[in-house]
């Protein structure tokens, strides 16, 4: 029996029909394209919880797209496992032409993309990837002597000198009848994954144009919401990075600085690969740590005495999410006033972030310890009490997530500010003199 031919579309950090460059390349050839998804057994074996958040985020996103797709008489083929066993199944059942997918800049991602790519091409099929989840990649914005940036201030003015006019949009969404025509798919259930169902509940992503007027005002005040929550819709895709930054450009400049942010991010990561698990700059890794398993563990349940960076540690906790502005104090926290190695903390935020990210999530956490790609010097070290003033004077987002804040429960600071000050700045002093 002859093989139907199919170019194969891979969801991966692209969770939606519109917009999306690889499935635009897709959808225009002229076969018909079977879209997938795979839960990565690589990935999910490393979670250290049943109940994860993002998988359920996940697998919520995939019931709204598979529920777009079936409306086109197609489906979603959704399979649990290794990404290269999943292919050479589909292979066994179709006459495979194609393989598309967007690009993913991540260690992992890269080494598992060039696995596929090589085992495509003894098969003859073509292996595609396009920037997606970016307006910039790789090698897209460079210094003048060719090398990559290392301070954000003069990345970002050559990505908006090289941006001069607004990206490109690949109108996916006019082609999704060219899906392949299909019988339903067995869709799996959270639990024949593996997972549980969390209190997680995906909505489709809104860009509210008003908090982004507002954003440069509001932005580093951690009660309501005076920030995009996009964070979450950005990491899985279920938006586009081009219309975001349409919708944004001519409303919020400080706004596009945060985009910017997160594709130097991306930048470092793809040509400085050390940082996910050494400090960009190497002295750093000098630094002698008090590693502290006890002073660790009130700093991840919230019971440091300092009010705002408990708040933000139980937000986490509570909810998936922490406010930007009380990212860097904790980061801060951890780092500088209990001497506690930055990738303690960043592979704790990993852990419970619903829109952890490795590339903003490491350079986020080596900002704050110093030792990442910042001309900021190590002695940079946040005021607990004066943030608190600055931030929520009001104490309405502490309350929000300390309960016990007005009571005799409510813990005394653990360390003193002005000497765990001075003790960072002699113990970073040494270690980067050795």
């Amino acid at each position: 029996m002859t093989k139907k031919r199919i170019h194969i579309f891979w969801f991966r950090r692209d969770l939606r029909l519109n917009d999306n460059h690889g499935l635009f390349q897709a959808l225009s050839q002229s076969d018909p394209v079977l879209p997938i998804f795979i839960f990565d057994k690589e990935i999910l074996e490393q979670l250290p919880s049943r109940s994860d958040r993002r998988v359920d985020f996940i697998h919520q996103a995939l019931q709204n797209l598979r529920a777009k797709i079936k409306e086109t008489d197609s489906d979603l083929l959704v399979k649990t496992g290794k990404p290269l066993e999943v292919f050479k199944e589909i292979a066994a059942a179709f006459d495979v032409q194609a393989i598309y997918c967007n690009t993913d800049y991540e260690p992992y991602a890269r080494k598992r993309d060039d696995e596929v790519a090589q085992w495509a091409k003894t098969q003859g099929i073509r292996f595609s990837s396009f920037k997606d989840q970016l307006i910039f990649e790789k090698d897209e914005v460079l210094k003048k002597d060719g090398k990559p940036y290392t301070v954000f201030t003069p990345y970002a003015r050559m990505w908006r000198s090289t941006l001069t006019d607004a990206p490109t949009k690949f109108p996916s969404e006019q082609h999704i009848g060219n899906f392949l025509k299909t019988e339903s798919f067995h869709f799996p259930s959270l639990k024949e994954i593996g997972f549980e169902k969390t209190d997680v509940r995906f909505s489709e992503p809104e860009i509210n144009t008003e908090i982004l007027r507002n954003y440069a005002q509001k932005r580093d005040v951690p009660f309501g919401q005076n920030t995009s929550r996009l964070g979450v819709h950005l990491r899985f895709g279920t938006v586009s990075i081009r219309e975001l930054y349409r919708c944004s450009v001519s409303v919020s400049d400080v706004f596009v600085n945060e985009l910017i942010w997160r594709e130097f991010y991306q930048m470092i990561l793809w040509h400085f690969p050390h940082v996910e698990h050494r400090s960009f700059k190497p002295a750093y890794d000098q630094i002698p740590w008090h590693n502290s398993e006890a002073d660790f563990e009130l700093w991840k349940s919230g019971k440091t005495g300092y009010p705002l960076v408990d708040a933000g540690m139980r937000e986490l906790l509570q909810t998936g999410f922490m406010h930007n502005r009380v990212r860097m104090l904790s980061a801060s926290f951890l780092t500088k006033h209990l001497l506690i190695d930055w990738r303690w903390g960043e592979a704790w935020f990993a852990q419970h972030l619903l829109d952890f990210e490795l590339a903003s999530n490491n350079g986020g956490w080596q900002w704050a310890a110093g030792s990442g790609c910042d001309a900021a010097p190590y002695f940079r070290i946040f005021n607990p009490h004066t943030q608190l003033k600055k931030f929520d004077p009001e104490l309405n987002y502490v309350r929000q997530f300390l309960p016990e804040f007005d009571s005799l429960e409510y813990p005394q600071p653990m360390v003193e500010h002005s000497f765990a000050r001075n003790r960072a700045l002699e113990v970073y002093k040494n270690g980067l003199s050795t």
